[in-house]
């Protein structure tokens, strides 16, 4: 894609809406500079208010990042869930000059956040955004984001959520995030392709609104799910199923049971780490008290089963979906039929 240099002028609404910028801040990326985020939250937007910009070298493990914040008094620490998480399984040092820290990339669980305030003692503010203008929704330090939203609109930005038609949706009622195609941070243009046209530019993200204003999350609208044939977004399901007891990392994908037919949609399985045993009459009370009953997984997969120690992701951090589908196929257990109860999925099969 195409950018103008006038983008730099597109970020400033980050510096306050998001990350709180302040020329003495020493801002420490996790990121490598293969990716945007990085290279703008890390680099240029420091230089612009003539912060310091502290980027980790290469060859430093996730569990060592708390060391360097500390060793180089770090005052903002901007990473993904991923590693949030991986510095929340061990000791962490004290962080005296730590004010906050930024994360995007991916979705942040309410769980992972309320986890390092407790650690910590501070707020991890949240951004929305994508390559083609960066970010534009986010909680931040004049006005953090509610709990399980992904915060407001920055300050000069024009969003929209919008339906099938293209028409604004009502407060609460699910949409595509739009952005206007005339803010000065959006793309000149896909390579090869005519510059963004009309009003808006759709970013593929389902988002709802609140009565306070703030932006939930819903997912990719690519990624929804077909779970009995109603539509359901993953991003939901893993809220709802955040606090369930002794699990510390969790997603959910859908498969299709064997004789399925077009009408019949997909089933969802949730695939966990668990630092204690969960059993599957817990992990389904838990979920049927928070889902209604065509959201609820169908069947309890511990990573373990399916060779892993840790979800996997991509670089930007987000989770491979595809990628529990077909080792959980490949493990050879079967999708449970509607109706009826599952099987044990902890078994490993020959």
């Amino acid at each position: 894609m195409r950018h103008a240099h006038r983008a730099i002028l597109g970020r400033q609404p980050m510096h306050d809406g998001w990350e709180g910028l302040q020329q003495e801040d020493r801002l420490l990326h996790s990121g490598a500079f293969n990716w945007t985020y990085t290279m703008g939250t890390g680099l240029m937007d420091p230089w612009t208010v003539g912060a310091t910009a502290l980027i980790a070298a290469p060859d430093i493990a996730p569990e060592q990042l708390a060391l360097v914040l500390r060793r180089h008094d770090a005052t903002i620490f901007a990473s993904v869930p991923a590693i949030f998480r991986r510095l929340l399984r061990g000791p962490l040092p004290a962080l005296p000059r730590l004010r906050h820290a930024l994360c995007a990339g991916e979705a942040l669980p309410p769980a992972l956040r309320s986890d390092w305030q407790a650690k910590t003692g501070t707020d991890i503010h949240e951004a929305l955004g994508m390559s083609e203008i960066s970010t534009f929704l986010s909680g931040s330090p004049a006005r953090p984001a509610p709990p399980g939203s992904c915060g407001f609109p920055q300050p000069g930005r024009r969003i929209a959520v919008l339906d099938e038609a293209g028409q604004q949706v009502a407060p609460g009622e699910t949409g595509h995030l739009a952005i206007a195609t005339d803010d000065p941070g959006l793309m000149l243009s896909y390579e090869g392709s005519a510059a963004p046209s009309g009003p808006w530019f759709t970013t593929g993200d389902l988002v709802a609104t609140d009565a306070g204003g703030a932006f939930h999350y819903q997912g990719r609208a690519d990624e929804m799910m077909n779970a009995g044939g109603i539509r359901v977004s993953p991003r939901e399901v893993e809220i709802a199923l955040a606090g369930l007891p002794g699990i510390t990392e969790l997603a959910v994908a859908e498969i299709e049971p064997p004789g399925a037919t077009p009408d019949s949609g997909t089933r969802i399985i949730a695939c966990f780490y668990a630092g204690e045993a969960v059993s599957d009459r817990t992990a389904n009370g838990f979920a049927a008290a928070r889902l209604a009953r065509y959201k609820c997984p169908r069947a309890w997969i511990p990573l373990s089963t399916l060779g892993l120690t840790e979800l996997p992701r991509g670089p930007t951090g987000k989770v491979l979906r595809r990628r529990l589908v077909a080792l959980y196929m490949e493990t050879g257990c079967h999708p449970p039929r509607a109706g009826k109860p599952h099987n044990d999925h902890r078994r490993n099969p020959a």
